[in-house]
């Protein structure tokens, strides 16, 4: 049978980043809003919802709206979130981008403080009760496909070889043909990961609407905000959506991605420790044994 699991919002979300990133697409009464929010947080986190609609321009429906397309549940709760947010915020730092003939020592310290940035401002997009709801469906998997494409690939791959080292049997997939040949043989055993920082990756949503028709539970890894790879997905985890101007060789959304994956597995192996410890040992140990040797001797 397969898992369906009830949806929620995002924990302690970078709500004035995601706003940012998507006030474009919205609809206009939305986007009135969200550039209200955006120049005027502290008080729009104050106002009532009928308050804030007649200062946007906006209806109390839109409001609702707006909070819903962010993934909250009513707008008092994104009052609540916004609040916290602005009382926890400390000197905005931006993503910088690529510039000519730049210093090595600034390269060094605009990269790292652009993977920290983004670290950081996932680990609090982070919904615990999904990321539990993850590791359950990928602990009672009996397969696992990754599906991405390009960097997203990247990310699928390095998530293949580390679920083969405890035992699971999962494969990684980024020829759009062959995601869509594996998602049709699955089963409601089986879980299929969707891996697009922008979640609109076509081979990706067309692989994991395969899978899901097939029964098998469905997880993304999208950056925050409406789009068709999330709106597909049974369990829906987020990144930093920050990476503005960052999109050359989409180094941030990478280490963000990067970062998810890594803490799937680690709680993945600490929840089921006396299971899949022995398997990585074993694992381990049969490398060293038929590798170590001609690696540190070479002839």
């Amino acid at each position: 049978m397969k898992l369906i699991f009830p949806r929620k919002v995002c924990g302690s979300l970078s709500i004035l980043s995601a706003i940012r990133e998507k006030i474009d697409s919205l609809h206009p009464k939305e986007r009135e809003l969200a550039a209200f929010v955006l120049e005027q947080p502290q008080e729009a986190a104050q106002l009532n919802i009928t308050e804030l609609a007649r200062r946007a321009g906006s209806s109390s429906s839109s409001v609702s709206r707006f909070c819903r397309t962010f993934h909250f549940r009513s707008f008092p709760e994104f009052k609540r979130k916004l609040a916290a947010e602005l009382a926890g915020q400390a000197a905005p730092m931006q993503y910088q981008d690529i510039v000519a003939g730049n210093p090595l020592p600034d390269i060094v310290s605009a990269i790292t403080a652009n993977h920290l940035r983004s670290l950081s401002d996932t680990t609090q997009l982070l919904d615990l009760d999904q990321l539990r709801q993850a590791i359950v469906a990928l602990h009672r998997a009996s397969r696992i496909d990754l599906y991405g494409v390009a960097t997203s690939g990247l990310v699928a791959q390095d998530f293949w070889s580390k679920l083969i080292r405890i035992g699971k049997a999962a494969a990684s997939f980024s020829d759009p043909h062959m995601q869509l040949t594996s998602a049709a043989s699955l089963t409601s055993r089986d879980v299929a990961v969707g891996i697009s920082y922008s979640g609109e990756t076509t081979a990706t949503i067309h692989s994991l609407k395969c899978a899901s028709e097939q029964g098998a539970v469905t997880i993304s890894i999208t950056r925050l905000g409406t789009n068709p790879l999330a709106a597909l997905a049974d369990i829906r985890l987020f990144t930093s959506s920050a990476e503005a101007g960052m999109r050359r060789g989409d180094m941030a959304s990478r280490m963000a991605a990067l970062h998810v994956v890594d803490i799937l597995f680690t709680g993945l192996v600490s929840e089921h420790f006396g299971e899949y410890v022995p398997r990585l040992e074993r694992s381990f140990q049969t490398v060293r044994k038929y590798t170590g040797k001609e690696e540190r001797n070479p002839r």
